[in-house]
């Protein structure tokens, strides 16, 4: 059996009538004339199929089904209320969900700060937040399962997402406290010709593995690597272990292990970008606000391509 559609409007007279108890009142509250509120309240009436109330010269009361339906009819036009409140929260980017891909090394450097601020200017929006390497990010923007991504060094051949610089740093050398070189304040990137790398694999960076190669190129050598390791916390900690040496960006320094040194590098012109990307035909309004985030936070480091 269908149940009887009950317009908002026919509802909402019914309650400011319920609680007026008089036709004259009860119009002139909703802003109409007396005759278009009897005809809608005739209306309901035909609809629920009972008399909603009882109307005697100069009074009117609820008949029990009126008592029935008023506190219905209450929770009706409050989730109606609120639903549209919600609606319009969600469409100006004040509400909603926002997934949003991070590099791991980015809790070190950009994340926090970004994250603390948008929550603060936008606490209604659940952030739904993914640790991935920058090659699933990308896939993921694609793939439409995030929405934001924060990634080191972007491919250059995208149309489809855009890409916004928030920060570069330089490298440094990560070497075991116990390396020859790690008694030195710079180290020139010839020295390491002869040492084993521990590196990101290419796979999950190709932009950033093929950056740090090519500096290696560049001094005379080809990286011999001897172990791969898909977050820079355990490239640090393989480094420790003197498995290997490694270059990485500057903010790794962060990461605290008493068997590992941090060597900046000669050049030291060579520096890894962080980029916040997302799909440029992307219009949930939550995207264009982090952007705004960004863009307020960091305009002295913010260039877009």
């Amino acid at each position: 059996m269908e149940r009887p559609e009950l317009p908002p409007q026919q509802l909402h007279a019914f309650v400011v009538l319920a609680e007026e108890l008089h036709f004259g009142r009860a119009a002139a509250r909703l802003g109409i004339a007396q005759p278009p509120l009897s005809q809608q309240i005739r209306r309901l009436e035909d609809k629920v199929g009972h008399a909603l109330f009882s109307r005697g010269p100069g009074r009117v009361t609820l008949t029990p089904a009126g008592r029935e339906l008023l506190p219905a009819a209450r929770r009706a036009l409050t989730d109606l209320a609120d639903g549209l409140a919600a609606a319009r929260a969600v469409g100006s980017g004040r509400a909603g969900r926002l997934r949003i891909g991070f590099a791991a090394s980015l809790a070190l450097t950009v994340l926090p700060g970004l994250l603390r601020t948008f929550r603060q200017r936008f606490p209604g929006v659940h952030l739904d937040i993914h640790e991935m390497t920058s090659a699933p990010q990308i896939a993921a923007l694609h793939d439409k399962t995030i929405d934001i991504g924060l990634l080191r060094e972007p491919p250059t051949d995208e149309t489809e997402l855009g890409f916004w610089t928030v920060l570069d740093e330089p490298f440094v050398a990560v070497l075991p406290a116990t390396h020859p070189l790690a008694a030195q304040r710079v180290v020139e990137l010839g020295q390491l010709a002869d040492s084993p790398f521990v590196l990101l694999p290419r796979a999950v960076g190709p932009q950033l593995y093929d950056q740090i190669t090519g500096l290696c190129t560049a001094a005379g050598f080809t990286p011999r690597i001897a172990q791969h390791a898909v977050e820079w916390q355990t490239v640090c900690a393989l480094v420790e272990t003197g498995l290997g040496v490694s270059l990485a960006p500057a903010s790794i320094r962060r990461i605290r292990l008493k068997g590992v040194a941090f060597r900046g590098i000669r050049p030291g012109t060579a520096r890894t970008r962080v980029a916040v990307a997302w799909r440029r035909d992307d219009r949930n309004p939550l995207v264009g606000r982090l952007l705004a985030t960004v863009s307020r936070d960091r305009p002295d480091r913010l260039q877009a391509r």
